[in-house]
């Protein structure tokens, strides 16, 4: 039964696991003997004694034998294998194999719902101990590493070099011992697997000597077919081409993707959503500044914060091949964070570590792991990238808790969530007036509003461009505030040129920023350029395939190319990844219409509507969608709704003109949108594209109107 200290939920241990070698072939009497005996052993030890005294140590009885989980020192389990191992050389009838390995941990209930502990870092312990025999004291390499650094231990140190054992899972395995410790000599285990190896390479070499002489054979007639093609070849500049005539690509690099997972607290009680959150997108914005890494999204990580999410589930959602996973906490004026680098293929940590310190110094500890993932995965930075990944936005952590804040409830894209998000970011910006992500924030909450939240564009969109703008004052080489802007001036300035330019600059500055391509697609559709726009869409969603609204306007961009099927299955599968996204239903609902399912546009609406707490496109369309019906009554109904709501707040002109455009009152319809011009109205940008407005494209006013936004 396993006795666990309540007040630990750590991740990280440092775990000496032990058995007896032979212990299934004896009598049930000798085994409780031995038990006891070991027992007695391990309890006598100074490592034991200091460990459990500082409620540091967690005890795991196996049945024949035990794991012991340190929760401080790396150095811990080691000591104390060599003190069990020198205390049984008195004792011959204990015949003890250990194995050592820091890794992460979780805490589980068993069967009788006690608290228990499982992870890599206990299996890992057990699968190194599993190599050895009698006597073995036997490392991970991880472990030996981190011995290695000290004089005293790395006499004791002996590579034995890497084993594959249970489950196909690789391990490198390191002997300790010396003339007192530990057993010398290699395990059985693994000459065995020497053996093999060495079956296999004279297998492949007897193979490979029959085979020569026909190798020879056709070397020699490939040589002459070469000289042949040489010949050929050099009676003119000819182009290399594949089997369909295009010139081939070479092979595209492996791309290395990560996610950082939400942080979760170290006890459940203490929950802080907003620093959890938070640290992810900080360490999300620094990787991402490796052209080398695809990082995914905050909007992507988010859904995996609960307290009980596997990581490794989390990597295969996201598709990525390593996680980074951790757990924060924060105390008085402390910080107390875990960190572990997850091979996702593998399930194996790459790395880990624990921070304790001063709330002030948070920035230390990012700056910390930020380096130490980017050195596990191997990333080459060049100068400008080490600088960017140990780069500080602001010294001000009051500032920096109050941006987390805002984007916290930004990234949740619900009208109210955007509106007290602003409030966030000034208060950053009040604190450090040079702080450039808060103005980014500015940007981002105010066009957000003028999409998603029944704002007229004058009373957000200039504030938008002003913020991001002078976010790339005080650093111009935020890709995102670039992308942002984009969206800006093409919405408010109708500036398709400079749109254009601005969603190319954040790609050059970060080719694997999804929200970049993003925005350069949705340029590219609004003009019309539909091939060049869902290539570019699919991009975005190959580099972030769970970031909701990627999915969703891919879905749009389908649609306003005249590819409803398409559209259709993208927005599905955008719906199986969330069902309450809003505008994944709203965008549904035009497909739906196109195709002339009426009942299903409208449920979509509807849906659309609840879920976005009352945006106004969404009634509009399920007026349209009433007028196409025939059924009048309730498309006048719908205006009337619309009317009484403008008597609260603003309703955009355009969402209004589109019943009127389905009742066939195109001049009452083309006023509204003369009127929306008037005010900026940001729907007008999908004017040229939107199937809705099909029966108006030859009308002059409806021409006029494209022209004077710059789409016609």
């Amino acid at each position: 039964m396993a006795e666990t200290q309540q007040d630990f939920h750590l991740e990280i241990a440092h775990v000496l696991f032990m058995d007896i070698v032979g212990y299934s072939k004896l009598l049930i009497n000798e085994q409780a003997e031995l038990l006891q005996e070991l027992n007695r052993i391990v309890r006598n030890t100074n490592q034991f004694r200091n460990a459990e005294a500082a409620g540091e140590l967690i005890r795991l009885p196996t049945g024949d034998g035990m794991a012991l989980v340190f929760l401080r020192s790396a150095e811990a389990p080691v000591q104390c294998a060599i003190e069990i191992s020198q205390a049984l050389r008195s004792s011959s009838e204990i015949r003890l194999r250990m194995g050592v390995h820091s890794g992460p941990v979780n805490q589980v209930a068993d069967v009788n719902d006690r608290s228990n502990l499982a992870g890599a870092g206990i299996n890992i312990a057990q699968r190194v101990m599993d190599c050895g025999d009698a006597g073995h004291i036997l490392l991970s390499k991880r472990v030996a590493d981190d011995l290695a650094h000290y004089r005293q231990w790395q006499s004791y140190l002996h590579d034995l070099g890497e084993f594959e054992v249970k489950h196909g899972v690789r391990v490198h395995i390191v002997n300790l011992c010396s003339d007192d410790v530990g057993n010398s000599a290699v395990p059985e285990k693994l000459k065995q697997g020497e053996k093999k190896a060495a079956a296999v390479v004279s297998a492949t070499g007897a193979t490979a000597r029959r085979q020569k002489t026909a190798w020879i054979v056709a070397a020699l007639a490939a040589i002459g077919l070469a000289i042949g093609f040489w010949v050929f070849s050099h009676r003119g500049p000819q182009k290399p081409v594949n089997a369909t005539g295009e010139n081939p690509s070479p092979a595209p690099p492996v791309e290395k993707k990560i996610a950082v997972l939400p942080f979760k607290p170290i006890t459940p009680e203490n929950r802080d959503p907003v620093l959890e959150m938070g640290m992810a997108d900080t360490l999300i914005a620094k990787l991402g500044n490796s052209r080398q890494v695809i990082v995914r999204s905050l909007s992507s990580v988010r859904k995996y914060g609960g307290l009980e999410q596997d990581p490794i589930t989390a990597g295969r959602d996201l598709g990525v091949n390593s996680i980074l996973d951790g757990n924060v906490q924060k105390s008085g004026d402390h910080i107390r964070v875990t960190a572990r680098l997850i091979s996702v293929p593998a399930g194996a940590s790459l790395w880990a570590g624990t921070f304790d310190e001063k709330l002030t110094d948070v920035f230390t500890v990012q700056d910390a792991i930020s380096q130490k993932v980017a050195d596990a995965l191997a990333v080459q930075l060049n100068g400008e990238e080490k600088n960017r990944l140990t780069k500080r936005y602001t010294d001000n952590v009051e500032a920096y808790q109050l941006y987390l804040t805002g984007r916290y409830h930004l990234d949740k894209l619900i009208p109210p969530e955007i509106r007290q998000s602003i409030g966030f970011f000034q208060q950053a910006i009040d604190l450090d007036p040079n702080y450039a992500l808060p103005y980014f924030g500015l940007a981002q909450a105010n066009r957000s509003l003028a999409i998603t939240s029944d704002v007229a564009s004058k009373d957000c969109l200039p504030q938008a461009m002003t913020a991001a703008r002078k976010a790339l004052e005080i650093d111009e080489s935020l890709a995102e505030a670039h992308a942002s802007l984009s969206f800006c001036v093409i919405w408010y300035d109708w500036d398709w040129a400079n749109g254009e330019k601005e969603a190319k600059r954040a790609i050059a500055l970060n080719p694997n920023s999804s929200f970049a391509h993003f925005a350069y697609g949705h340029v590219l559709s609004d003009l019309g350029r539909h091939k060049e726009a869902i290539a570019e869409m699919a991009r975005a969603r190959e580099l972030d395939p769970v970031f909701l609204l990627v999915r969703a306007l891919e879905g749009m961009f389908f649609h306003h190319a005249r590819r409803d099927a398409e559209a259709s299955a993208s927005l599905q599968s955008a719906l199986e990844l969330d069902p309450n996204f809003w505008i994944t239903h709203l965008i549904l609902g035009k497909v739906y219409t196109q195709q002339r399912k009426y009942s299903e546009a409208i449920s979509e609406f509807t849906k659309a509507k609840e879920l976005s707490h009352g945006n106004s496109e969404a009634i509009g369309s399920i007026g349209y969608v009433n007028a196409l019906m025939g059924d009048k009554v309730k498309a006048r109904a719908v205006l009337e709704e619309l009317k009484t709501l403008s008597n609260q707040h603003y309703i955009p002109p355009v969402n209004i003109a589109l019943v009127y455009n389905g009742l066939g009152d195109q001049d009452e319809a083309l006023s509204l949108l003369e009127r929306a011009c008037e005010e900026r109205d940001v729907r007008l940008t999908l004017l040229k594209v939107d199937p809705r407005w099909d029966s108006f494209r030859d009308n002059p006013r409806f021409v006029a109107i494209l022209k004077r936004i710059g789409l016609q």
